[in-house]
């Protein structure tokens, strides 16, 4: 069991600690290039990979979709009650509450504790929280119209029309599968090594503040994937995937976002430092429960 918990982590703290160290060793890393790369060609190109040709039930899908709302929603309300213990405005804590690291780290861990079948499963989870995250997440972080940002935003339209392929049971044409397939191979990689950097960049405060917000949003988190999953009757692997997922870190755009918003910027890094960090210790423990037997 050690061994497999480790070659599920090993690639997630090898990507991280290159982009880590990469930055306390001095060199200078684009990392504006680096995330407009990845999110504007990587991740179309992942999603498109990933879920246009996936094997899986449409119906479990839609359901696994759902239940990712659901929870989302969940953590929305149990995010007053955590901002009143944490004594924080409500609108500094919701979004790290709402929004976990289902990208960079989540899509990595879960393909290799799951295998491409729950992996399809954890990309149904991302999907559901980018598309929350990059509309109404980025209209509480805009301070003006940002329905131009979101006309401009290519996951957007590449989530959709991934689900028409899935939906319609259409393949990809050949030549358009080989070619998401090849760029999406920069992504995870990219997203580990830039999850590294922002770690080492992030300048943390209210440490103790960031312990306690992760110790009451993991539980939460699983509490409320699990309750979803039983009441939608998810299957057993799209559950766990859906609680992997949703127990995650927070999420780095968190903080760029309570910078763009002006919500206490260095609050949120500590949450996102803190979080993170303690991933390490709570991830492996969370997956010795959910890895199959």
């Amino acid at each position: 069991m050690l061994a497999q918990l480790f070659a599920v982590m090993a690639p997630v703290l090898a990507g991280a600690s290159i982009g880590f160290g990469w930055i306390r060793l001095g060199y200078s890393y684009p990392t504006e290039f680096v995330t407009k790369l990845v999110f504007n060609v990587g991740t179309p190109a992942l999603v498109l990979a990933s879920l246009a040709n996936a094997d899986v039930d449409p119906g479990d899908f839609g359901m696994t979709l759902l239940a990712t709302l659901l929870v989302l929603a969940g953590l929305a309300l149990a995010s007053l009650g955590v901002a009143r213990l944490l004594n924080k405005s409500w609108r500094v804590i919701l979004s790290p509450m709402m929004y976990p690291n289902t990208g960079n780290m989540g899509l990595p861990v879960s393909l290799y504790a799951f295998g491409h079948a729950g992996f399809t499963f954890a990309m149904t989870a991302w999907v559901a929280n980018a598309l929350i995250q990059f509309t109404f997440g980025m209209m509480m972080a805009s301070r003006g119209n940002p329905w131009k940002a979101l006309l401009k935003n290519p996951t957007l339209y590449s989530i959709a029309l991934s689900l028409l392929f899935l939906l319609s049971g259409t393949p990809l044409p050949a030549w358009l599968g080989n070619t998401v397939h090849l760029l999406s191979g920069l992504t995870i990689p990219l997203m580990l090594i830039t999850l590294g950097v922002s770690l080492a960049s992030i300048q943390a405060r209210s440490l103790s503040s960031g312990l306690l917000f992760t110790l009451c949003r993991v539980p939460i988190a699983l509490g409320l994937s699990f309750g979803v999953a039983a009441l939608l009757g998810l299957p057993p692997l799209a559950a766990s995937a859906l609680a992997l997922q949703m127990s995650m870190p927070v999420a780095v755009y968190n903080y760029l976002f309570a910078q763009r918003a002006r919500r206490e910027p260095e609050y949120v890094a500590s949450l996102v430092f803190c979080s993170t960090l303690l991933a390490f210790v709570y991830l492996p423990l969370e997956l010795a429960f959910l890895l199959p037997s």
